[in-house]
């Protein structure tokens, strides 16, 4: 069932909006993210509208919110998003899974051109939600501690080949509110974190997803821009004023038509190595 008590089905029409892509916006992204590419000049960032499917969220987020967390994020990037045209988005559920006691729920946001109906930009979200409350001995769902202990993971990355430019982010409230508002959320008011099982402001997991992309865009240009894509899981959580440092490493390159696709491992992680987000990324050259 989601926040409405309809059921949350699979093919779910959850909504859609209508936007002018003004330069007011991209620059208010530029700032929020310290993300300054001289593309954006003609384009927008290629997940500009990276929070599109929280919009709806009250079709598709399940009833229990105590600890909902950001598990995967999918993006494809088919073309660029020029700064003055007009775009329209539709939001959709595509899948439904179960995986390690979480219930997940999968929303499809196409981003098109609301002339021609191009397809733009595709991301697919992963939400997963706890079946019931589950508390720490502390009463939190996920703490600093428990988020620590997480299993390890598989050896990552594993690509041996060009190391890309690195950036470095620091996570101060101040961004997460430029990020995640201008409504008070769990993800940029301490006190709302904590109504839903949380010690503190829980950063949004889609900014980690705009870094691993400026590090794929710095690198590629256009060929992130059309073309690119990322497939990303977020591996733990990032708390207000931390540090985040995001790193791609070319795994592997393979003709596709006339042009070579570049596969990279991606990765996000905290100064003390702790690793946030790991995934495949790509871009054509």
């Amino acid at each position: 069932m989601n926040l409405h008590g309809q059921p949350a089905n699979v093919g779910l029409h959850c909504g859609g909006s209508e936007y002018l892509v003004a330069r007011e916006v991209v620059d208010f992204y530029s700032e929020a993210l310290s993300d300054d590419h001289p593309l954006y000049r003609e384009f927008a960032p290629p997940l500009l509208y990276h929070s599109e499917c929280y919009r709806f969220l009250g079709q598709w987020y399940l009833q229990n919110l105590i600890g909902n967390l950001h598990g995967r994020q999918e993006w494809k990037m088919y073309a660029p998003i020029a700064v003055g045209a007009r775009v329209k988005t539709r939001s959709t559920i595509i899948d439904r899974y179960h995986k390690r006691g979480r219930d997940y729920v999968v929303n499809e946001t196409d981003v098109v051109d609301a002339a021609s109906g191009a397809l733009l930009v595709r991301g697919r979200t992963h939400q997963s939600f706890l079946p019931e409350r589950s508390e720490s001995d502390d009463g939190f769902v996920v703490d600093k501690g428990s988020a620590a202990k997480k299993p390890p993971r598989p050896p990552f990355p594993t690509a041996t080949g060009e190391e890309l430019p690195a950036i470095e982010k620091v996570i101060d409230q101040r961004r997460c509110w430029m990020f995640s508002g201008p409504a008070a959320n769990y993800h940029n008011d301490a006190e709302e974190a904590r109504k839903l099982g949380f010690p503190g402001i829980v950063v949004q997991g889609m900014m980690t997803t705009c870094f691993a992309a400026q590090v794929m865009l710095d690198r590629f240009g256009m060929g992130f821009l059309a073309g690119g894509s990322m497939d990303l899981r977020l591996t733990n959580v990032v708390w207000v004023d931390e540090t985040l440092s995001a790193r791609a490493r070319v795994r592997e390159e393979h003709a596709e038509g006339t042009r070579t696709r570049v596969a990279c491992d991606v990765w996000v992680e905290k100064a003390d190595g702790t690793r946030v987000l790991i995934g495949d990324a790509s871009a054509l050259v």
